[in-house]
């Protein structure tokens, strides 16, 4: 059975998984990069210690550290729940089961809630939500959208999905998402049309395998070059 979410909720990863979902390179983060809808990753964090150029944006920002931190742990207990009901689900190399998940889940958001309000003083965390960002044209190098577009196909709409990522191709110059997967475990409806809808444009996408699968068939994520 999947894991039923009737709303897009925060939920934080570590630097190390942005890296195998996005099967980044230290050359691909050798430039500026946006994480949208980062939520409490601690991946800008992790990745601003190592000398990489992040900004993160998301809707959440609005809120405080402390805020954010409530509402990742208000949900928390119902995400994991429905993990151990459903482990066949999921491929236990990277975390070792539901406990382990839940503990380093929790550690990327401790990262996040103490990096936060430094970051967000510094720029490098900014309140904004897809398909309105407040960024120049080509202000970055790479985009990279965790688990947001193609994730929630039923919550959001494919005229929005269009719009999202013709904006992140306004602000980057490549556009990687992340699954391709829908909540369901179904590959994304919007996926072919969209990239159809691209090559109309004159832009390029790939599907391409990365070297992470937590969840069992979700191991591709969507590369787009903007014309």
């Amino acid at each position: 059975m999947p894991v039923v979410l009737k709303e897009i909720i925060p939920w934080g990863r570590s630097f190390d998984e942005y890296r195998l979902i996005f099967d980044l390179s230290p050359d691909d983060l050798a430039g500026r990069t946006l994480g949208c809808g980062d939520g409490p990753a601690s991946f800008n964090a992790e990745a601003t210690a190592l000398g990489h150029s992040v900004v993160s944006c998301d809707p959440v920002y609005t809120l405080s550290a402390d805020e954010i931190d409530q509402r990742v742990r208000d949900r928390y207990d119902e995400v994991i729940a429905q993990v151990h009901k459903n482990p066949e689900e999921f491929l236990w190399d990277y975390f070792q089961d539901p406990d382990d998940l839940g503990r380093r889940r929790l550690g990327a958001l401790q990262r996040f809630v103490g990096d936060f309000e430094a970051g967000k003083s510094e720029g490098r965390y900014v309140t904004a939500a897809l398909p309105t960002l407040p960024f120049e044209e080509g202000q970055f190098d790479l985009a990279l959208v965790s688990h947001v577009l193609f994730l929630y196909s039923e919550q959001l709409s494919f005229d929005l999905h269009v719009k999202a990522i013709e904006e992140l191709l306004r602000v980057a110059r490549q556009v990687r998402i992340f699954p391709l997967q829908t909540l369901a475990r179904q590959v994304s409806p919007h996926l072919e049309p969209i990239r159809t809808h691209l090559a109309q444009k004159g832009c390029t996408s790939e599907t391409r395998r990365v070297p992470y699968e937590f969840v069992r068939g979700s191991n591709q994520m969507l590369v787009i070059g903007r014309s």
